[in-house]
């Protein structure tokens, strides 16, 4: 979507944590593995880009990546795959 479609804009950031609030349980358990996958997907070598400023253009993507709620939610599964790293 464009810049200048500020309704848009709008909506999406309204809705993402919505989104995020809603898959919430899935993501305190398995948040880490999904994250992973989900920055695999969105930065694979023929995605469009997620932020285009000679075009003026972002992606839904981008406010899912810098979404604090994303990576709190994820916190728990990766500070417990972080303790199971050190032990090994």
């Amino acid at each position: 979507m464009r810049y200048e479609e500020r309704t848009k804009l709008t909506v999406v950031r309204a809705l993402v944590p919505v989104a995020i609030l809603i898959s919430s349980p899935v993501l305190v358990i398995a948040g880490t593995p999904i994250r992973r996958r989900y920055l695999r997907y969105v930065y694979r070598y023929e995605a469009p880009q997620i932020l285009d400023k000679k075009r003026g253009w972002v992606s839904v993507h981008y406010f899912v990546i810098t979404s604090r709620l994303l990576k709190w939610l994820c916190w728990p599964t990766e500070s417990v795959a972080r303790l199971a790293s050190r032990r090994r």
